[in-house]
């Protein structure tokens, strides 16, 4: 059942005025390192219900007469063909399409610098059709010894052989198509510059999670722990905040670790540095917008249940998933959590087994179990999308939404002209189907007014689904996971 946990409003305002503020710090001209993403971040959404996934963009646009955006992207990443998982795109493709968003949305674009340059040929071409398409871009090279050399980082061989970046605002974005695309060496490397060239400037970092003010264990924080469970992030207490302030606050390793070398870095750059510790540099406000603390617990504790199922059918696709399937599985122990304990899991199970053929559940707002079973027209999940939106529109259960006869010809198109094997419907067919029944029939179209109610809904197969039926679940925006195991004993599966 889905319960608002965090006041999104609320996060708006006080975020944009605390960057604000930290901008005031610095004598007018900050770069803030944007860790994670600041497009459809689904994971904040799931973990806080309520968070909007465009949230982060909208403070910015409240921001948009101050900000620009640097891109930062690694040349060893565009020369091997790097791809952002969850869009299925190469980051230099991920590049274009951040800047057409950004344009989009009123965001100035001032530049693209691109990290680690050592002449890659696939990275020169990248460069060319950037500055074909009037974008500005600007070179950052490898420094010998960095993050931990700090004398030969903070030095004209260093820092002060990359490109200055020109920027011409006080608020300076710096964002990238994923990890290791070098943020923050690039944050560092332009108040190397800037304090060259006597200009006051800072750095701050934007990272939604862990959420500094909430408990170490807390299930939000762990939800982040079980998100990059392939990276093998540990969440831990700051020692340096501990020390300097007697408060107990939560970051994550990889900040702790690096502290002290950020620290000698700043001070050899400003002559003393801004902060005591890695919570210091943070300017995250989430947690002080979380308004139903238990069902942002019990969201966390889903989304980590969620990428169990999906981290074992991962590895169930052939995927080496060895790392990131024992930090889960320690995580799910540590939490008491079971399978089970998604509601979902059972009826769908259940219906399987009674029927001996695939079946699926689909967990309403209200909490109630809609379940879809295979049938010779269409398969389970398409089966739970009908009977959900008939659930939703107060429509009996044994109403046709869908003749027969509109069906059959949609089968007949799949098998003897598209080279479809399988003749059911998936999801996406069965919801044109819907959409066409409409035109005619008011209680199709009742049906088809309710799809947005399924946003947020939790959903569970007992079969890993088809990429066309989880993809349409996933644009309609409800959160599924599946058994590791499939329909057939086929070795090959689309």
């Amino acid at each position: 059942m889905y319960k608002r946990g965090f006041d999104n409003d609320r996060y708006l305002q006080l975020q944009s005025e605390h960057i604000r503020q930290r901008i005031d710090q610095f004598g007018g001209k900050l770069y803030l390192e944007f860790g994670g993403k600041l497009f459809d971040d689904f994971h904040a959404s799931r973990v806080l219900p309520g968070f909007q996934p465009d949230s982060k963009v909208k403070m910015l646009v409240q921001l948009a007469d101050q900000a620009e955006i640097v891109i930062a992207i690694n040349s060893a990443d565009i020369e091997k063909n790097k791809v952002r998982g969850d869009l299925g795109i190469t980051y230099d493709l991920e590049i274009l399409r951040l800047i057409d968003a950004f344009r989009e949305i009123g965001l100035y674009v001032g530049s693209v610098v691109l990290t680690r340059w050592a002449d890659q040929a696939a990275a020169v071409a990248f460069e060319s059709r950037l500055n074909s398409l009037g974008v500005k871009t600007y070179r950052h090279y490898p420094i010998a010894g960095y993050p931990n050399d700090v004398a030969r980082i903070v030095c004209d061989e260093g820092f002060g052989r990359n490109d200055y970046i020109q920027t011409s605002r006080p608020l300076v974005i710096v964002t990238a198509p994923g990890p290791g695309s070098g943020k923050m060496a690039t944050c560092l490397s332009q108040l190397y510059h800037d304090h060259k060239r006597g200009i006051d400037a800072g750095y701050a970092k934007f990272e939604t999670f862990p959420i500094w003010n909430l408990p170490l264990k807390h299930p939000v924080n762990l939800a982040y722990e079980a998100a990059t469970a392939d990276l093998n992030d540990v969440n831990m207490i700051d020692p340096f905040h501990l020390e300097a302030y007697g408060q107990t606050t939560v970051n994550y390793n990889r900040d702790v670790e690096i502290f002290p070398v950020l620290s000698a870095t700043f001070r050899e750059i400003m002559g003393s540095c801004p902060y005591k510790s890695p919570t210091d540099m943070g300017v995250n406000m989430a947690g002080n917008c979380i308004v139903d603390d238990e069902a942002c617990r019990e969201a966390s504790r889903q989304e980590i249940i969620r990428r169990h199922y999906q981290a074992v059918c991962s590895s169930r696709k052939g995927q080496d998933c060895s790392v990131e399937l024992d930090k889960l599985q320690t995580l799910m122990s540590q939490m008491g959590l079971k399978a089970t304990d998604r509601a979902c899991v059972i009826p769908a199970l259940e219906a399987a087994d009674e029927t001996g053929e695939p079946a699926m559940c689909i967990e309403l707002p209200s909490g109630k179990m809609v379940v879809g079973n295979t049938s010779e027209l269409m398969g389970c999940s398409a089966a739970a999308l009908l009977n959900a939106l008939k659930e939703l529109a107060g429509i009996d259960h044994d109403v046709h939404l869908i003749a027969q006869a509109a069906i059959e010809p949609i089968q007949n198109l799949k098998v003897r002209h598209l080279g479809s094997a399988n003749p059911r419907l998936h999801s996406d067919e069965v919801l044109i189907a819907l959409a066409t029944s409409a035109n005619t029939d008011p209680l199709a179209q009742k049906a088809l007014d309710c799809l947005g109610q399924l946003k947020n809904c939790q959903a569970h197969c007992s079969v890993i689904l088809s990429n066309a039926d989880s993809s349409t679940y996933k644009k309609l925006g409800l959160l599924l996971t599946t058994e590791p195991q499939y329909q057939t004993n086929k070795l090959y599966h689309r």
